[in-house]
């Protein structure tokens, strides 16, 4: 819909970048059954059955002028920014991922910072970072330090880390500095990351993400295809359950600011190898037909990821807590799922 065409919204409206996405769908589903007014931005339509829930704008978040525009026409209360370029495609485009990742962010957090000052009150930012941003020298380190804190090995080995971690350091500019210069500073806005682990879907279809190999295993078992797995049989990272990255942002954007002791926080739910995800993948498919051909360049990427995620901090300073741990996730959620989704 234009711009033109949209009346303004109450000051605490929501925006969500990359709304058509599974977290951005789950997202508006919650809000809107709280009531929230929505303004979501996504290169592709909203599915019909949100369509009543939100204003849904259809652009890039590259566009300097829509992103003015919306910052015209709208006083948003919290921004939900999950547009970006993931890591595969980020490898093969470093300035395109750079312009969408980073300079787009920009606007955004100049978007905030604009409407905090006039509104007087912070804009919540809510931003979903990666274990990307992570980089571990060697194998011999990343054994030796099997849960990395947020303050630790900060040297990403990708683009999509590398974009990643700056948006992280730029939220935390634009939260503390921002035009602090002067004798009247503005007010600041109120930015929030969550550093995610490797995000597992029953529903959204792998697009051949670095952290895709596991629930690639489930869906080829599922259709009864052979699949070569791009990684070791011994390569462990974090893992965790869509909704639970979902229920992750609701709790961080719900937590009182002066109970939060940095801009960047872990989640985290569960770790294994890839050996170990075939085991739960064979547990329930028995005839599947699973084989590891790593590739050299994508698994130097993972060696370069933690095998696990220390998140006491956001434990202990907003409560987080996984609702899906390994068993649950493949149990209760991944599976049956799964394999539903095939049998229709």
């Amino acid at each position: 819909m234009p711009l033109s065409q949209h009346k303004p919204m109450t000051k605490n409206a929501v925006l969500i970048t990359g709304a058509a996405g599974e977290i951005g769908q789950a997202l508006v589903r919650e809000l809107a059954a709280g009531g929230a007014q929505i303004v979501t931005l996504d290169l592709a339509a909203m599915p019909p059955e949100l369509a009543g829930s939100t204003t849904h704008v259809t652009g890039s978040i590259t566009d300097k002028a829509l992103i003015e525009r919306l910052g015209t026409e709208y006083s948003f209360g919290t921004i939900y920014h999950l547009a970006a370029l993931l890591s595969t495609r980020a490898e093969h485009s470093p300035a395109l991922a750079h312009e969408v990742n980073v300079d787009a962010s920009v606007l955004l957090l100049e978007l905030a910072a604009a409407q905090s000052a006039a509104r007087g009150e912070a804009v919540k930012f809510i931003f979903p970072s990666s274990k990307a941003i992570y980089g571990m020298p060697d194998l011999e380190t990343k054994a030796a330090h099997p849960r990395v804190r947020e303050d630790e090995w900060l040297h990403p080995d990708t683009v999509y880390g590398a974009n990643k971690l700056a948006v992280e350091l730029l939220g935390a500019y634009y939260s503390r500095r921002y035009k602090q210069l002067g004798d009247a500073p503005a007010a600041l806005l109120d930015f929030r990351a969550l550093r995610f682990p490797g995000l597992i879907s029953a529903f959204t279809l792998p697009t051949g993400g670095t952290s895709d190999y596991g629930p690639e295993m489930l869906h080829a078992a599922a259709q009864g295809k052979p699949y070569a797995c791009f990684v070791r049989a011994d390569t462990t990272i974090a893992f965790m359950a869509m909704p639970d990255g979902v229920k992750a942002m609701l709790t961080l954007a719900a937590a009182p600011r002066q109970a939060l002791s940095r801009t960047a926080y872990n989640v985290n739910s569960f770790s294994l190898s890839a050996e170990e995800f075939r085991q739960q993948v064979l547990a329930a498919f028995p005839e599947a037909q699973i084989s590891f051909a790593p590739d050299a360049k994508r698994q130097g990427i993972v060696d370069s990821w933690p095998m696990g995620i220390d998140d006491s901090a956001a434990r202990a300073d907003w409560g987080w807590a996984p609702d899906y741990d390994l068993a649950r996730c493949f149990d209760e959620y991944l599976v049956p799922n799964i394999r539903q989704r095939y049998q229709r």
